[in-house]
């Protein structure tokens, strides 16, 4: 029996990345998981990894960024498997620019993605969470549901270059202090993750590659320079950066029991930076 045995767990971009990483971890430890992704095939390439583990998933494909997710995300859960214990808000990228640079769909386009979306998936989860707690305090059940929200040490500390970015991960900071107090009576754990420097595919790819990702019809550009990769690590007290697997196990420790008396925290994944 995992720590997690029976749970549903609805975690956002969760086909490639530090998300898949989330997927299986908590899969392993007995979740079932609505699985997502932009692209059916990633995400289907996660739900059958989860089934091959021995647990369930569903794959709910689709922009985090459009208008109806929330609903459609969250009632996924409940149709396939009739209750929401844990959301994971992961779903995201970057689009870097210097201020004067930056245009209105850059900044939009990460306040969307980082801060909009996880409100409509919480918004569109109230009502489910609200009815269920009721239900089970009147059976004297004492049962901890948990959302972790993704941010970085960008939103913690800021950086150049990023002040969309920036600004939206600074945002879900402030969204997961309210939710801890608004959910705190419904036996709701709301903590955040603040990511630092993380191998992924955004970050593998040289820069000067070409390497792009295509991210709702947008070509983003994507890899960081070599030697400021090594010079960026070389900062880092633990030496390196951390790996996609590392990352999901801070995701892990705020979805686990131990973690029902902690609410309204970040948790900086970074090696010592900050």
């Amino acid at each position: 029996m995992g720590k997690l045995q029976g749970k549903v767990a609805l975690i956002t971009g969760s086909g490639r990345g530090i998300g898949r990483e989330v997927a299986l971890k908590l899969a392993s430890e007995g979740a079932v998981v609505v699985v997502n992704d932009l692209d059916a095939g990633p995400a289907e390439e996660t739900v059958d990894a989860i089934r091959a583990l021995g647990s369930k998933a569903v794959a709910c494909v689709g922009s985090v960024t459009e208008a109806d997710f929330g609903e459609r995300f969250t009632q996924c859960a409940l149709d396939q498997f009739g209750g929401i214990d844990i959301i994971v808000n992961n779903a995201g990228y970057t689009w870097d620019n210097v201020v004067q640079k930056m245009s209105d769909e850059q900044w939009y386009a990460m306040i969307d993605v980082h801060l909009t979306a996880p409100f409509r998936v919480l918004r569109a989860a109230a009502g489910f969470i609200r009815e269920a707690s009721k239900k089970e305090a009147e059976a004297g059940i004492e049962n901890f549901r948990k959302v972790v929200n993704i941010s970085s040490i960008a939103g913690t500390s800021g950086n150049a270059g990023q002040i969309n970015y920036s600004t939206a991960k600074a945002g879900v900071l402030g969204m997961t202090k309210t939710m801890a107090k608004e959910w705190g009576r419904f036996k709701v754990n709301v903590n955040a993750v603040a990511f630092g420097l993380i191998k992924t595919r955004l970050t593998e790819a040289p820069a000067g590659s070409g390497a792009m990702v295509d991210i709702e019809g947008r070509k983003i550009k994507v890899g960081v320079n070599p030697d400021f990769l090594k010079a960026a690590e070389s900062q880092i007290p633990l030496g390196r950066a951390g790996t996609p697997q590392e990352a999901a196990a801070a995701v892990a420790l705020f979805c686990f029991p131990e973690s029902n008396y902690i609410s309204g925290e970040t948790l900086l994944c970074a090696g010592g930076i900050r």
